[in-house]
């Protein structure tokens, strides 16, 4: 089967189009002819993590598909079976954080940027039906994400307000149609105009710059929370608009790590910090659920073919997209 695989250099270098083996069905486990595919910031990482030394990796997260092969002793999916992915393995039910032994698919094991993959049947939905090839396949680990951080980690309600820094990415377009559907006021950032006014046409209520002075844009608004994704150059700015007994939710960090923090202000406006990562197979359950009580779809930014690897990664590595990437896997 032809797979990207990641091998012999970290980065860019040691990404290549190539055959390799394809993969046998354990006790347990399904087989998926992989239609599509999606491209997530975490493939970026994954090309530094993945070792020079180590065996070589077939990358990416996300995928849908059809089920080819199940083995004997599984009862929640047969052959023929049109399905979605859920990334996330070890981790079923809810709880404050990820249990000891969570992974992701697409790093230690191999992921869906090929023909064929097998999993846990545990790790497979039935595809939402309003849902086609390209959108189903790059749903899961971003709208996983959003959905997490927004309900289950920021609370949110309907007649909340919710300011979204950094609105192109596939996560944020998920965030703002998730908190649109929740009945919240929504508003983002971007440092691109383009990507303002696309945000307004999707529904947003108020659409800003990044690199503007937040304090004097929103200062006729009240922020209950602030869902903080780029880390070191917007993490201020967001807990000084944040109401206060506001929320700021993180779960990425796309700039710097680090960030300072004026603790004075940050106890005086009795402020919530609240860390969210990926989620739950049962947070995957209630997120579909989600979709399709409210219809709702991804914002597919392009779609390529396994051999424009090199270009699709360019597009999301220079921020270039507004919403998801997608691979087209079956021709």
């Amino acid at each position: 089967m032809k797979a990207i695989i990641h091998e012999g250099k970290q980065g860019m270098e040691g990404l290549s189009l190539r055959d390799f083996q394809e993969p046998e069905v354990n006790s347990g486990m399904v087989k998926i002819k992989l239609m599509t595919a999606g491209l997530n910031r975490r493939d970026l990482m994954v090309l530094t993590r993945h070792k020079e030394e180590q065996p070589p990796l077939i990358i990416g997260s996300d995928g849908a598909g059809t089920i080819v092969e199940a083995a004997g002793d599984v009862t929640n999916a047969a052959e023929g079976d049109e399905v979605i992915i859920n990334p996330g393995l070890g981790w079923s039910q809810n709880s404050e954080a990820p249990p000891a032994g969570f992974e992701i698919v697409g790093l230690p094991d191999h992921g869906t940027f090929a023909q064929y993959i097998t999993l846990p049947a545990a790790n497979v939905e039935k595809k939402p039906a309003h849902l086609n090839w390209e959108e189903a396949g790059v749903l899961s680990l971003a709208a996983l994400t959003a959905y997490r951080v927004l309900f289950t980690r920021a609370k949110l309600k309907a007649g909340d307000t919710v300011l979204v820094p950094g609105i192109g990415s596939g996560v944020g377009t998920f965030l703002l149609k998730f908190a649109k559907a929740a009945g919240a006021r929504v508003i983002v950032t971007s440092r691109s105009e383009d990507k303002q006014q696309k945000a307004l046409e999707l529904g947003a209520d108020r659409s800003i710059s990044t690199n503007s002075d937040w304090n004097e844009d929103l200062k006729d608004e009240t922020v209950d929370i602030v869902i903080e994704s780029i880390g070191r150059t917007t993490f201020e700015k967001s807990l000084n608009v944040v109401r206060k007994g506001g929320t700021v939710a993180t779960f990425g960090a796309t700039t710097e790590d680090k960030v300072e923090i004026d603790i004075r202000h940050f106890f005086y406006s009795q402020l919530n910090l609240k860390g969210s990562t990926m989620g739950s197979a049962e947070e995957f359950s209630q997120m579909l659920q989600f979709i399709e009580k409210h219809s709702i779809t991804p914002v597919v930014d392009s779609v390529y073919a396994l051999e424009e690897y090199e270009v699709a990664f360019k597009r999301l590595k220079d921020s270039k997209n507004l919403g998801k990437i997608a691979f087209r896997i079956d021709e």
